[in-house]
């Protein structure tokens, strides 16, 4: 199905099932502990073996010598795999790290080994016994040293994805009566979702099934296919339920290609999952930025040059793409932004959560902040003075929907804004500073090609079939509940299948698309059924209705088990995208209200309650989205006071590469959430008319939080994380 003009009114506007409240259809699985993650499909592979990871214990350099005599020798070890016996192994299309090093070595705790014994234990103990001698290089792990590196924009070949210019920016700002020119950082962050890294890999003669934890099925696929030299038809990836990705688990890691190619070598299953330990410096993480923004405005507020620069680093050329929120947020008729990344030695950088737009907020707006108090405004009132329903780049092209402004004005509302006060520490609670800021929050609605199955059986049920994942997000319930919408039935009568690649191709959880596109997949799929439903009827298909488990068309009404008394009924197709994203700038956005606390002598920060209000076109399940929201924002938190991957820059790794040292928020961490959806619907975006909404929710929240500390204590801090440390010699003290 091709859809390249706005929806009209369809079966699912009829909301009998999509946009209502409704329980995660694979919660009793996990509550229960019977949902089979990766690491725990026994039956599917009987007799795996189990491998271990040796990590290098350099960052850059060569293996000199490895010695495995006495790893062979222990008790239980069935082998050992390097890059010696491993064969040609190549690399992904997403992630391009290598999986094994050897002889050079590329990053800390990239895998030099991989020990496989009869149990877990003797692995582990074995391969401790590994004897590795290497030869350190010098390598580039100071991003700040780097930058000046980073390769400029060839003017002849300008790549319109990193840089964009609209007017005369230099000449704007050097005119502009008010200027802010800041610079902001934001550190290394890690996933540290709850379920590692981890691959159960089994062969029958040439074909290759991996049990594993992966957001893209088909990308995972593709890039075993290209890492192996393997047919892509060979390889088979079963990944029905994963524990969180937040990104990091895009596509095909260290943990599913040294998984095969032991299996491979050793004739049986293996099983893998990364340490804890390993997994920071050993998969893929959010890259640090250094970002100056300069904003110029006019005495009255408008804003009349905006220019946004970042740097990042990584092992590659892929950049962190901070300045993707300042291209789309606001008005402002002369324009710069640019990208540039610095080769350093350190792990791997790829998508985290939001990508571009969490790091490019956390900078954004407390500039939009800044600018705000220098020009005496209310920080809404200068971004609601900004706003613009149009592309700002391309003004032809007006945004699908947009209504930043509503999620702005009823946050303020709802929050209490006008109680704050803008002249920052003024207000104190006996020992501690309380503070209010705020933030806009603007993230992608992109939506992609996606297929899916689904049968009408003679028993009244409904299987639906997609390789989509669930990562936690309620991938399972919004696609049973557009089945259920489509084909006039209950929750209860449909099944949905996931996360196997015998399944037609569906969009994957990522990039906030995951939702709107498997939607949109089996909506096609329910449509074409319907047809086929309406034929074995002899009813019209323009005009039927499918309700109640009956089927209705020219006064006539029938069972929808009628259907298929003489056989079950099966259809199969995919959405597909024409134009529309061209035409029309397809976002979400929000507005984050936040209040803090900090001690005035110890500078301890508490978050006392945060709101979001959300716009991102109709909600399909709102209980899920809401748990996607607290969670994005809890994940915000954590991002704006605690989340730094610290680089030893002498040796080049992440120091505190466990969930000792690497710290996230807890319970206590966060008190009182409320979430907003305003009502909205997106024609252009799909036959659902929704949009994604997981990466929206952390977009802006760390500098809403920052905004709010600056309130409470009359102190700006410009580098994340906002610790205490940063506030101890400038705190106002005790009254």
């Amino acid at each position: 199905m091709k859809f390249d003009t706005p929806a009209s009114r369809n079966p699912i506007d009829r909301l009998k099932v999509v946009g209502k409240p409704t329980e995660r259809i694979d919660g009793p699985l996990k509550t229960t502990g019977t949902a089979t993650y990766a690491y725990e499909q026994h039956a599917a592979a009987p007799n795996a073996a189990y491998g271990y990871i040796v990590g290098a214990a350099i960052a850059k350099g060569r293996i000199a010598s490895m010695d495995p005599t006495r790893a062979k020798a222990a008790p239980g070890v069935l082998g050992i795999v390097t890059a010696d016996n491993a064969g040609k192994l190549g690399v992904g299309a997403f992630y391009v790290a290598r999986a094994l090093a050897g002889p050079e070595v590329d990053h800390y705790h990239q895998a030099v080994a991989i020990v496989v014994a009869e149990t877990f234990e003797q692995a582990r103990a074995a391969a401790a016994l590994v004897r590795v001698r290497y030869e350190r290089a010098k390598g580039s792990f100071d991003l700040e040293e780097a930058k000046g590196r980073a390769p400029v924009q060839q003017p002849l070949q300008p790549n319109p994805s990193r840089d964009s210019a609209v007017g005369d920016f230099d000449r704007a700002y050097a005119a502009a009566p008010v200027t802010l020119d800041a610079t902001y950082t934001t550190p290394d962050q890690g996933h540290a979702m709850m379920e590692p890294h981890a691959t159960i890999a089994a062969w029958e003669g040439d074909r290759l099934t991996l049990w594993t934890a992966v957001q893209l099925v088909s990308w995972a696929v593709r890039d075993m296919s290209k890492t192996l030299g393997i047919p892509k038809e060979n390889i088979r990836i079963v990944s029905p339920y994963i524990g969180g990705g937040f990104g990091g688990k895009g596509s095909a890691l260290s943990d599913a290609v040294l998984a095969a190619v032991a299996a491979r070598q050793l004739g049986r299953p293996v099983k893998v999952t990364l340490q804890r330990a390993l997994m920071f410096n050993n998969t893929t993480h959010r890259a640090a930025t250094i970002q100056r923004i300069r904003i110029g405005a006019g005495k009255d507020g408008k804003i009349s040059a905006i220019g946004h620069e970042s740097w990042s680093g990584n092992l590659g050329d892929r950049p962190e793409t901070a300045t993707a929120p300042t291209r789309l947020l606001y008005a402002g008729p002369n324009r710069m932004t640019r990208l540039r990344v610095a080769h350093l030695d350190l792990p791997e950088a790829s998508a985290m959560r939001a990508p571009g737009e969490a790091p490019g907020m956390m900078a954004l707006e407390i500039a939009m902040d800044e600018m705000a108090e220098k020009l005496g405004m209310d920080p809404v009132a200068f971004r609601i003075l900004n706003d613009t329903q149009v592309d700002p780049e391309n003004p032809a092209r007006p945004f699908s929907t947009r209504q930043l402004v509503e999620c702005m004005k009823t946050g303020a509302a709802r929050f209490g804004w006008e109680r704050r006060s803008a002249t920052p520490a003024q207000r104190r609670e006996g020992r501690w500073l309380v503070g209010t800021g705020m933030a806009a929050a603007i993230r992608g609605a992109p939506v992609i090609k996606s297929a899916a199955s689904v049968k009408l059986d003679r028993g009244g049920m409904v299987t639906v079939e997609t390789d989509m994942t669930d990562i936690g997000t309620g991938s399972y319930t919004i696609i049973a509940q557009t089945a259920a919408e489509m084909l006039g039935v209950s929750l209860d009568k449909v099944i949905v299948r996931l996360g196997d690649s015998r399944f037609p191709e569906g969009a994957g959880s990522g990039g906030q698309f995951g939702a709107a596109s498997c939607t949109a997949g089996v909506y096609a799929a329910c449509v074409k059924l319907r047809e086929l439903v309406a034929q074995r009827l002899g009813m019209t298909a323009v005009d039927i209705e499918f309700t109640g488990g009956r089927v209705r068309a020219g006064g006539a009404s029938r069972p929808l088990a009628d259907a298929v008394v003489a056989g079950d009924l099966v259809a199969e197709d995919a959405m597909e995208y024409g134009t529309l994203s061209k035409r029309f700038a397809q976002q979400t956005f929000g507005a984050h209200f936040v209040e803090v606390a900090v001690d005035s002598a110890t500078g301890e920060i508490r978050i006392r309650r945060m709101l979001g209000v959300f716009a991102a076109g109709r909600i399909l399940n709102p209980l899920a989205a809401r748990s996607q929201m607290i969670g994005a924002m809890t994940m915000g938190a954590g991002a704006a006071l605690m989340e730094d991957l610290v680089v030893d820059k002498r040796l080049g790794f992440f120091v505190n590469h466990d969930l000792a040292g690497y710290e996230v928020p807890v319970h206590a961490d966060i008190p009182h959430q409320e979430v907003v959806f305003l009502d909205e619907v997106d024609p252009t975006a799909g036959p659902l008319k929704a949009k994604g909404v997981g990466e929206l929710g952390i977009s802006g929240v760390p500098a809403a939080i920052a905004n709010a500390v600056y309130n409470a204590t009359g102190i700006r801090v410009r580098d994340y994380p906002v610790t205490l440390d940063k506030l101890l010699d400038r705190l106002p003290g005790m009254a």
